[in-house]
Parts: C-alpha cells; sequence; structure tokens
C-alpha cells in the first residue's frame, strides 16, 4: 500500500483529529494575514502590524469551531459565520477570519443537497458581503469586501462540486454492485431450472421404463410355468424397455458431459466394505483412527452405501485438514431400527480453521446427499473441543410420503 493511500486510510478512520489538523493549519494561516497589512501605494506592498486584540479572540473561536465541522455542518457556518461578521464590523485594520467561515460554507455544501447549498451559500454571501460593504470601517468597493464575495463563492461551489463527484462515484459503484448481484441470481436461476429440467427428463426416462419392466417382469413371474412362451415374450419386453431405459439415460447423462471430462470410472462404487481401506490411508498419511462398527450383517442400497463412504472421506479430510497434527478421529457405524447411524468426531484445537468455515463445498456435498436419501445431518463443534458430524441414513428406501418400501 503506497503512502498516499496508507494516509487517506488513516484519515478515515480518524476523521476528528483531521479536522483538529485542519483547524489548526487555518489558525495559523489567519494568525498569520492578521500580522501583514497590504500597501497600495503605486506598486503593492506589505507591511507588519499587531492584530487587535479582539481579532486574535475571534480568529480563535473561528478556527476552533472547524474542528466539529463533519458533526454539526451548519452549526460550524453559523458560528464561523457570526465571528466573521463582528470582524468585518468592528475590525480596522481587518484580519481573515472570514477564511473559518469559507471552510465552513465548504463543509456544507459537500455534505448536503444542491438547494440547501444555494440556499445557505447565498445567505452566507449576502450577509458577509453586506456587512462589510454597509458597517465595516472600509469603503463598500473595497477589494476585501470584494474578497468576501469572491471567495464564499468559491467555498461553495467547490463543495457542491466535490458532493456531486462523491454521488456520481457512489452510483457507479452501486450500480456495478446491482449488475453482479445480478448476474449471480441469473446464473442461480439458470442453474436451478437446468436441474430442475435434468430431473424431469430423468424422472421421464426412470419412472416410464421402470413401470414397465415391472409390468412385465411381474407377467413372466405370473405365467411362467403354465405358458412358457408368453413368459419369454414378456422378458423379451423386459429386454427391450430396460436397454431403451439405458439409451435413454446414457444420452441425458451425455448433456452434463463437457468434451475435456475425464472417462467414467468402471469400478463399482465404493462402500462400507471398503471402510478399512479407506482408514488405511488416513492412518498412514499420519492421523489416528479408531472404528468401531455395530452393522453386521446390514445389506445398504447402492446410494445409501456410496453416501455412508463419502460421508466418513470427507469428514476424515476435514479432521485431517483442520483439526491440528496431534488430532484423533472417531468413526463408528451403527444399525438402529430401520436406520444406519454414521459418526465422525474429533478432538482437534482447530488452529488453522474449523471444518466448513472455509470457501469449501465439504459440509454442503454431505448434506445434499443426505436430503437426497431422506435422512438427516448434524454438524458442528463439540463441547470441549473438536468437530462432530452425525448423520442418519435409512437403511431401506421409503416412498416420498414415508407410508413404506418403494
Amino acid at each position: 500500500m503506497s503512502t498516499l493511500a496508507r494516509a487517506r486510510c488513516q484519515a478515515k478512520a480518524h476523521p476528528l483529529a483531521l479536522d483538529a489538523v485542519l483547524a489548526a493549519a487555518v489558525l495559523a494561516c489567519m494568525v498569520a494575514g492578521s500580522f501583514v497589512e497590504p500597501r497600495h501605494s503605486g506598486n503593492v506592498s506589505w507591511t507588519l502590524r499587531s492584530p487587535d486584540p479582539l481579532s486574535l479572540v475571534l480568529i480563535t473561536l473561528g478556527a476552533a469551531a472547524l474542528v466539529f465541522r463533519r458533526r454539526a455542518p451548519l452549526t460550524v457556518l453559523a458560528l464561523t459565520g457570526t465571528v466573521s461578521v463582528i470582524e468585518s464590523v468592528t475590525g480596522d485594520p481587518r484580519a481573515p477570519v472570514a477564511m473559518s467561515a469559507v471552510i465552513a460554507l465548504y463543509t456544507v455544501a459537500s455534505t448536503t443537497d444542491r438547494p440547501t447549498t444555494w440556499r445557505v451559500g447565498l445567505l452566507t454571501m449576502t450577509v458577509l458581503t453586506g456587512a462589510a460593504m454597509a458597517a465595516g470601517p472600509l469603503p463598500w468597493y473595497a477589494q476585501e469586501n470584494l474578497a468576501i464575495f469572491a471567495w464564499t463563492g468559491i467555498g461553495a461551489t467547490a463543495g457542491d462540486a466535490v458532493r456531486s463527484r462523491r454521488a456520481f462515484v457512489q452510483a457507479i459503484r452501486e450500480r456495478a454492485e446491482r449488475a453482479e448481484r445480478t448476474r449471480e441470481e441469473e446464473a442461480r436461476r439458470r442453474v436451478a431450472e437446468e436441474r430442475l429440467r435434468i430431473a424431469r427428463d430423468l424422472h421421464d426416462v426412470v419412472a416410464h421404463h421402470i413401470a414397465l419392466v415391472n409390468v412385465q417382469a411381474g407377467v413372466a413371474t405370473h405365467v411362467m410355468d403354465k405358458r412358457p412362451d408368453q413368459a419369454k415374450e414378456a422378458l423379451a419386453h423386459v429386454r427391450e424397455a430396460s436397454r431403451s431405459a439405458l439409451n435413454e439415460l446414457r444420452a441425458t447423462v451425455g448433456l452434463l458431459r463437457q468434451s475435456g471430462d475425464p472417462e467414467a470410472p468402471t469400478e463399482p462404487a465404493p462402500g462400507l466394505d471398503r471402510l478399512d481401506e479407506l482408514t488405511g490411508t488416513f492412518r498412514n498419511a499420519g492421523l489416528r483412527i479408531e472404528v468401531a462398527r455395530a452393522d453386521q450383517g446390514t445389506t445398504l442400497p447402492a446410494a445409501v452405501d456410496l453416501a455412508a463412504y463419502r460421508i466418513i472421506q470427507e469428514a476424515l479430510t476435514n479432521v485431517q485438514k483442520h483439526a491440528g497434527p496431534q488430532a484423533k478421529a472417531e468413526v463408528s457405524v451403527v444399525r438402529v431400527g430401520p436406520h444406519i447411524e454414521i459418526t465422525v468426531l474429533d478432538d482437534g484445537t482447530g488452529e488453522d480453521e474449523p471444518p466448513g468455515s472455509g470457501g469449501g463445498h465439504g459440509l454442503l456435498g454431505m448434506r445434499e446427499r443426505v436430503t437426497a436419501l431422506r435422512g438427516t445431518l448434524t454438524t458442528g463443534p463439540r463441547y470441549g473441543g473438536g468437530f462432530r458430524i452425525h448423520a442418519i441414513l435409512p437403511v431401506e428406501n421409503r416412498t416420498p410420503n414415508g407410508e413404506g418400501p418403494a
């Protein structure tokens, strides 16, 4: 970060300190200006003079008010305008107290709207210039009186320009953020629509052909002994329907693939029968794991078996990445009634970051898998340290209403 950018950040973080520095600088300029007086004898020259005590008091009051110009701009303008009017009427020779009023007017113009700037600016210009011309010790056409008119106009104009530019930049930033949000929402909408379309296609393919296979298989079973020729015909229909279903599924899944995607694996999908192999790879990597199983004799559906394996795999990956080098993991697989429960615990300190707090999608992927199988997933930190992942998966596939086996 450059020095200028660092200074801007510090100024934004401490606006009161910045205003105090500005007030001190304005005070120094006004005090310095009060000790000199221009002479217009042929060539312009400057002579030293002693300012009035009242002028020094008014200078100090005007500069001190600028410290609070951001908090109460109109009040500060009224105060600095008052001391400027007093100095214009009583000062002889005059001190540059109006400088504080110009700064205050700039602040009002840069922090309010344009109508307020016009009203306040015209009022300030009229009051300060009118008081100096009508009641001041100098002639009404003196350059000092015209300078008050010019400088107040410059302050109001500069403040309005700064406010307009700030509003323009803010509008561009908001428009860019709105466009970004719109693009993200459009992308999410298209993804949701595509998922819904693919789900409809898969439903149509699977529902139609599997229903046909079910009917024809039932016919074949019913007439197998008495009319084997009709049973063969029914089995031929089963074969044809299953081939059509596979072809349509292959075509639908092919739409989701890109030209550079790797080929689909030909080996069987992993399941809990490969749990020892999975935990062995993590043990070789240095992770301490204890496994407890109470699901002997349980035959899981392919989807449930794969989901259980992936949940344990992702949970152990999170432990290895986030729980710390001394963490210990405990994996349990238990059959409880019509469900199988998967639990993965760790006692890690999570010094790097807790699982799921980063930008990954591990926990989200687990939840989607469990939800698709109509199960439940609970994740969260453990009391005393560590993390807990608990998934409950149905052993039997059930209808959407949960009334019985499908």
